[in-house]
């Protein structure tokens, strides 16, 4: 079968861009400091606006937040917001490149058991129905509830419940593949 005719979650067939990232990434268990924040840093930046526009962004953010390394994106300071806020490159928010360089400082102050660990302690455990189609794909869960609130007391900014259950589809906390999806196999 051809990488077109396989059958694919419907929200993945209108780009290459996003072919790759449902064939090769999207629901596949994800470990590891740098990645996680990576993925926790772009599902902030995507709040509002479409995936597809910060995939295309994906190697400007890395370039710009130092690869998503903890220590390094910490230890930006007032020069590197301005830095980023003039990167046309990457989305030019000022609240989440500030929340980026936040969470990265909380990663450090508030999460001693490591990111790994933390984020991976709200993946729901026991088997799990699969979605038929996308219209039962839920965009929260009480998992991403609980990690949302517990990421905020901890002072991570941008990770509400819809966004934290988008990082849980991204990283393979949840397997949100339709049940036709080539992927869901």
């Amino acid at each position: 079968m051809t990488e077109a005719a396989q059958p694919r979650c419907d929200w993945a067939t209108s780009a290459p861009e996003y072919i790759a990232y449902h064939d090769d990434e999207w629901g596949t268990p994800l470990h590891g400091e740098a990645s996680l924040f990576e993925r926790m840093s772009l599902e902030a930046f995507q709040s509002g606006l479409s995936w597809l526009i910060i995939l295309r962004k994906r190697p400007a953010f890395r370039r710009a937040f130092a690869d998503f390394e903890v220590d390094a994106v910490a230890a930006f300071g007032a020069d590197d917001v301005e830095r980023l806020l003039a990167d046309a490159g990457i989305v030019r928010n000022r609240a989440k490149i500030e929340a980026t360089i936040a969470n990265a400082r909380a990663v450090r102050a508030a999460a001693p058991e490591g990111l790994d660990d933390l984020l991976w302690s709200f993946a729901p455990t026991g088997p799990r129905a699969r979605p038929q189609t996308l219209a039962e794909v839920p965009a929260t869960s009480p998992e991403s509830k609980a990690m949302a609130k517990e990421l905020k007391r901890r002072g991570f900014r941008f990770v509400g419940p819809t966004t934290a259950y988008a990082l849980m589809q991204a990283t393979g906390m949840v397997d949100d593949h339709v049940a036709t999806c080539w992927r869901a196999a």
